[in-house]
């Protein structure tokens, strides 16, 4: 074993790891876009790897809000930019490797330059802009990306747009979410996060590029895997089939069928909630819980012609499963509760 090795033994004694995935981690290049909540582990798992090559986009600065989660950081760094201090302290815990700070943000007129300099994309964003920058600079340039989500006690992770064998893709961000609309969704400020669960949902984005970088393992590709930290259950959703292309279709040649709370109560409708689990057991108004991510994998459920009403908290996710549903089944009876829960219970 090369002496600089020395310091992998445990990870190259893996059966079918080895010397030659060990040299797969020195000679890639990655880069992690957010070195907060998710960036933070990852960022010191693939330094500690091995990776040869690690880029950390941030243009924050560090706050005292962000210690609790950010574990890359302490007190005295308050102020500080976070790109800086994340690779420093990332290259004394390997100093056999090559950290480069991209202390900017990441925009349309940069993403594409600076993207094209790595192998793989690691997604520790936590707005909706610059998740649908970096996932579309991704594809255009044939990048695979790892995505990583956290809400309150919820994680999600998954692989986008990776280059299968007969040279197609892999889904992508916008096949999950085609159109999000940041302002009817809290982000962690508003709503919390425990922050274990971001030492674990990064430490999966991380075990992710080393999977794809050394070719060991099953990726997260066409799947979303959903965590819970409460009750330390987790699922794995197919998502692969509904393209961004076929959503767009769908949206230009059909109306979403929209109910209004006045006529849900007048009428017979099974009621369906598409929201996460976490948001149901705080408050519903019955029926039966498919959440999005779940919707296509039960398309079938939805073409026996009953009449159902699909609701979230503000329309925009019933919508686009009403959307999925239209794709297979026309002439479904189903219909998005307008305007949502907020509607609803005013």
């Amino acid at each position: 074993m090369d002496a600089d090795f020395t310091r992998y033994g445990c990870q190259i004694a893996l059966p079918g790891f080895g010397d030659a995935a060990q040299q797969l981690l020195q000679k890639a290049k990655v880069l992690v876009v957010g070195a907060g909540g998710l960036g933070c582990p990852a960022l010191q798992y693939l330094a500690a790897a091995g990776v040869g090559t690690i880029g950390v986009a941030d243009y924050d600065t560090v706050s005292i809000s962000n210690l609790h989660r950010q574990i890359l950081y302490n007190p005295s760094d308050v102020g500080s930019r976070k790109a800086i201090v994340a690779c420093g302290r990332l290259q004394k815990q390997n100093p056999g490797i090559k950290l480069i700070p991209h202390d900017l943000k990441i925009t349309s007129d940069n993403v594409m330059d600076i993207l094209r300099n790595y192998d793989i994309i690691v997604d520790g964003t936590d707005n909706f802009e610059t998740r649908y920058l970096l996932n579309d600079a991704a594809v255009l340039l044939g990048k695979p990306l790892i995505y990583g989500a956290i809400y309150q006690y919820e994680g999600q992770v998954a692989v986008w747009n990776v280059k299968n064998a007969d040279d197609t893709f892999s889904p992508n961000y916008r096949d999950l979410y085609p159109q999000v609309d940041a302002t009817q969704i809290p982000n962690c400020a508003e709503g919390g996060v425990i922050p274990t669960l971001a030492g674990i949902i990064g430490c999966m984005q991380a075990n992710e590029v080393i999977k794809y970088l050394t070719k060991t393992g099953g990726l997260l590709a066409g799947k979303v895997l959903i965590f819970d930290a409460q009750s330390l259950q987790s699922r794995v959703i197919k998502i692969g089939g509904v393209t961004k292309t076929k959503i767009e279709k769908l949206t230009e040649t059909i109306d979403i069928p929209v109910i209004t709370a006045k006529e849900l109560e007048s009428g017979n409708f099974e009621l369906i909630d598409v929201r996460s689990v976490r948001e149901r057991d705080l408050f519903d108004i019955g029926g039966k819980h498919i959440p999005i991510e779940e919707i296509e994998e039960n398309l079938d459920y939805f073409g026996d012609g009953k009449s159902r009403v699909l609701y979230c908290e503000t329309g925009k996710r019933s919508e686009e499963a009403v959307k999925l549903i239209k794709l297979k089944y026309p002439h479904a009876k189903v219909f998005s509760l307008e305007g949502g829960l907020k509607d609803h219970q005013g």
